[in-house]
């Protein structure tokens, strides 16, 4: 915050309004009782005195960033000054000092100046809302500023010819990636429209992944200069890249290139809902729209389920029924408008009450055929995930490249294109039954990244197979490799969140066993100094977290294939995959852990605590061998958990 106070001020205004507003609202409120005790004066000279104070705090902020941006400083200071100068008109006007004490009267005359209080009051809030506008500028100017950075920097790395060149260059670019990875994270949580805020996680997503990807497709292709598919496959990182960076800008910045608006695809259930919201707004008014819309509604939502009924994927049985549904989607529809028409020239009883029926008939079959959509994506996505948990495709391409078996590749590469046809194909399916803005944005975050990420693993692939001792050729394909896998590990997460939505259990949270609980472990924090950390400091910690979210999506991934989800051994694996997590989120400035000192609160453990933490960390091996000998657990998990522990400590080392 020293360095760059304008990233926090946002918060800090938020807070003091949120603390002010019912002070201020109190002292203008009051009721109009000629007198008040030496209590409630008090009260209302403390509450007085709490504004000032808060307004100083950020004036104080507000003042430093003035001093540090010269074309907004005049602006600044003039907002800071009103807001001082409100904030210490409200403390005169509530002190009790300055109020008469009638000697012979054991109660005091309240101030009867509301009217000042309520200038003071609307001078606050206009200098505050001033201060976060230009707050705001600046922020949005230092993210284009650091975008505008990584791209030059970028722009080099495309042009580098050595090695020992790309290497300093890399090291300028993650630097500023961090910097960049920071100003977004804090934009995203300041975010209030849950849509932007989805958006902007699936951009930052795809610029995390693709560093490590543009890292090892570039020493790929300046290592084999000459080979067409590597060439092809750095080209595709840095495009993604540019977009990525580019919809972070139009986020911050809130506009479309060329003056587009954004035309977002309407799903069924979202078209379902706006056509129950008609049909049963016939109740209390039988005129507010004509017959022709509704019917309108009724055609984009089963051209939409032709998405099911045309796809290659979608079961006989799931195909026959929504066909069945949307006929009797259309006849319930027509039965309606008859009765609607009639009831609007005459309203007798009986037909009110057919009315009634008919609202009701339809939009039951309305919700039976959003039932049955949601199952047939469902369904479809659970089995193809089942299907691709042993990733056999990856592990083939990655065998026959590395024997340079160039007709075994291209055998493998179509297998590869068919499963990403069926994943994309599902991911447009589930759209249509997400449920929510957030979660669609998600489903086509996940589309594109299947689309895109598929033809970079075949030509990566290609690459290792015309050079198979190529070491370097060899990383870069297991790279595309994981990229394609943590991708189908956080579609069995979004898949989750998708049911949970449709079955009204959104906002659920499982508990992890290793995370803190309330009592004794928060009882005796001690206070730690806060630690500066250099650059390359920083950039160690910026590995480790993306390290560290690999991890846990491969944690995750192995734990999602065991049906006894209470087993302890499972539940332990998630909670430590819980921890690492959050310490993730925290080397991006997001999640819950704000501060350093909450890390290591998160990490500490009491010296009483530490031979169960032992004895329980030796349980947890011991049962992770006994399990690989029975063939529960897969060699794979027990090494990801052994490693997570060793990355979760060399993070809290650094910090």
């Amino acid at each position: 915050e020293e360095k760059n106070p304008s990233i926090h001020l946002r918060y800090k205004i938020i807070l003091i309004i949120n603390s002010s507003c019912s002070q201020i609202t109190t002292l203008i409120n009051h009721k109009d009782k000629p007198k008040r005790s030496d209590k409630t004066l008090q009260a209302i000279q403390r509450v007085g005195q709490a504004v000032n104070l808060a307004v100083g705090r950020f004036v104080t902020v507000g003042e430093a960033i003035a001093n540090e941006n010269h074309e907004l400083k005049e602006e600044m200071s003039v907002a800071c000054i009103e807001a001082r100068r409100a904030g210490e008109t409200i403390a005169q006007l509530t002190d009790v000092a300055n109020l008469d004490h009638p000697e012979s009267d054991s109660h005091i005359t309240i101030f009867t100046d509301k009217t000042g209080v309520v200038k003071a009051a609307r001078l606050l809030l206009s200098s505050v809302t001033k201060v976060l506008v230009l707050a705001d500028r600046i922020v949005i100017k230092q993210i284009i500023t650091s975008r505008n950075k990584v791209l030059a920097t970028m722009e080099q790395l495309e042009k580098v010819s050595s090695f020992q060149e790309f290497v300093q260059i890399f090291s300028q670019f993650g630097n500023e990636m961090v910097e960049f990875a920071h100003l977004t994270g804090d934009r995203q949580n300041d975010l209030k429209d849950e849509k932007k805020k989805a958006r902007m996680a699936a951009s930052r997503a795809v610029l995390e992944k693709c560093t490590m990807m543009l890292l090892t497709a570039s020493k790929t292709c300046l290592r084999h200069p000459d080979c067409e598919s590597a060439r092809i496959n750095k080209d595709g990182v840095f495009h993604r890249m540019r977009l990525a960076l580019e919809q972070v800008i139009e986020i911050v910045t809130d506009s479309r290139p060329n003056g587009e608006n954004e035309m977002a695809p309407i799903s069924i259930y979202s078209g379902i809902k706006e056509f129950k919201v008609r049909v049963e707004g016939l109740r209390e008014n039988l005129y507010f729209l004509s017959k022709e819309n509704l019917s309108t509604m009724l055609e984009v939502i089963l051209e939409h389920t032709e998405d099911f009924t045309d796809s290659a994927y979608t079961s006989h049985e799931h195909r026959e029924h929504i066909l069945e549904l949307s006929k009797q989607a259309k006849m319930e529809l027509e039965h309606l408008v008859s009765v609607w028409m009639q009831a609007q020239n005459q309203k007798t009883k009986d037909l009110m009450e057919d009315l009634e029926v008919a609202i009701l008939k339809t939009c039951q079959c309305m919700n039976e055929l959003k039932r049955e959509v949601h199952s047939a994506a469902t369904s479809l996505a659970a089995d193809l995930l089942k299907y691709h948990t042993d990733h056999m495709v990856l592990k083939a391409l990655k065998i026959t490249g590395v024997e340079g078996n160039l007709e075994a590749v291209a055998e493998y590469t179509c297998k590869l294109s068919e499963q990403k046809e069926q994943l994309v194909e599902v991911c447009r399916l589930l759209r249509h039954v997400s449920g929510t803005e957030p979660l669609e944005i998600t489903c086509i975050h996940a589309e594109d990244t299947f689309q895109v990420t598929g033809p970079q693993i075949i030509s990566a692939a290609e690459t290792l197979a015309l050079h198979p001792s190529s070491k370097i050729a060899k990383e870069n394909l297991e790279v595309f490799c994981e990229a394609w896998e943590s991708q189908l590990s956080d579609m069995s997460m979004l898949l989750r969140e998708i049911n949970d939505v449709f079955e009204g259990r959104r906002g659920e949270k499982r508990v992890y066993l290793s995370l803190p609980r309330p009592g004794k472990h928060n009882a005796n924090l001690k206070a730690l100094k806060p630690v500066k950390l250099d650059t390359e400091e920083q950039a160690k910690i910026a590995k480790l977290g993306l390290e560290l979210h690999l991890l846990t999506s491969d944690v995750d991934s192995e734990t999602e294939k065991w049906e006894d989800q209470e087993n302890e051994i499972v539940q332990h694996g998630q909670g430590m995959s819980s921890m690492a997590y959050s310490m993730y989120l925290f080397t991006r400035g997001e999640g819950l852990l704000k501060t350093t000192q909450d890390l290591f609160h998160q990490a500490e453990v009491h010296d009483d605590d530490k031979p169960m933490l032992l004895l329980e960390a030796e349980k947890l091996i011991s049962m992770c061998k006994q399990l690989q000998r029975t063939i529960k657990i897969s060699t794979k998990f027990y090494a990801v958990c052994v490693f997570l522990l060793r990355s979760m400590s060399s993070l809290l080392f650094l910090m």
